[in-house]
């Protein structure tokens, strides 16, 4: 892909307090949509879009892992908009080893380094609970960051409790999709959290939204930020096929597809968000 200097415009950004200071002064916060992306052609659609931030991350097919510094760093040479990073060692649950727990230091140290704007993270316990002394390890190494509880949330065993847990720790915001397969199944339970956040804690509905969901998630939740990857396949530009390897497992994308933010299904989420808050 060949990248072009962009022509960048002002984006809204969502805080917590409800406003936001704009070129007239104080004004109503809108709602903010935040694209997960795993290449740079991603991240420049996301902004292309309108979208306010960017969890960067590779293997979305794993549910999101650490991206690679250099994916980082050349993200960041063509997007303005915050990117936070992912940090994750691999796919699978979120009890992580010892080495594991170092890994995640050192990259949360890299991402800072490389110019990352946020860090998003989650470990838990054996028994379902939020892990308060590693997140808080973590979180300290982030710092001046802000932080995210991705949607290991959705694994804990009490999610109203690990929510205070994740208040108490100083967390930003909190991923979720109610525990639920996605967010518009987990609603009731994403109404419930914000409900109980009280602005302490942005809560981040996040799993499955589309452009035929979200106004239904938004009225139905009360959330001002979400999260989605809003991406459409396209038939790789490759003119020599080997249609008999695959360099993935039997669940991965075929190597002659790729995925890809859309901007015009970016546009379209954000335009109906908008219309409904």
């Amino acid at each position: 892909m060949h990248l072009l200097p962009l022509s960048f415009e002002l984006v809204e950004i969502a805080v917590s307090g409800g406003a936001v200071e704009g070129a007239s002064g104080w004004m109503t916060t809108r709602v903010l949509m935040e694209v997960c992306v795993d290449s740079v052609e991603s991240a420049i659609n996301a902004q292309r879009g309108g979208a306010s931030r960017i969890e960067l991350c590779s293997g979305l097919m794993e549910g999101g892992i650490t991206p690679s510094i250099g994916l980082l760093q050349v993200v960041k040479q063509y997007v303005r908009i915050p990117v936070f990073a992912m940090i994750r060692p691999r796919g699978g649950d979120f009890l992580y080893s010892d080495s594991e727990i170092e890994i995640m230091k050192a990259d949360i140290k890299m991402a800072k380094a490389n110019g990352a704007d946020g860090t998003v993270f989650g470990v838990l316990t054996e028994d379902g609970r939020v892990n308060a002394e590693v997140c808080m390890d973590l979180i300290a190494e982030s710092r001046p960051l802000s932080v995210t509880f991705h949607r290991a949330f959705d694994m804990v065993h009490d999610p109203m409790t690990a929510l205070e847990c994740l208040i108490s720790l100083g967390f930003e915001r909190v991923l979720t999709s109610g525990c639920d397969s996605t967010a518009l199944e987990g609603l009731p339970t994403i109404k419930c959290l914000v409900e109980q956040a009280k602005q302490r804690i942005i809560v981040v509905p996040g799993g499955g939204i589309t452009e035929r969901n979200v106004q239904r998630i938004l009225e139905g939740s009360g959330a001002q930020e979400f999260h989605c990857s809003a991406r459409s396949s396209r038939d790789s530009l490759m003119k020599f096929r080997n249609s008999s390897v695959s360099m993935g497992a039997s669940l991965t994308p075929p190597e002659y597809s790729v995925k890809v933010a859309d901007i015009c299904r970016i546009k379209t989420i954000i335009t109906i968000a908008k219309d409904t808050v």
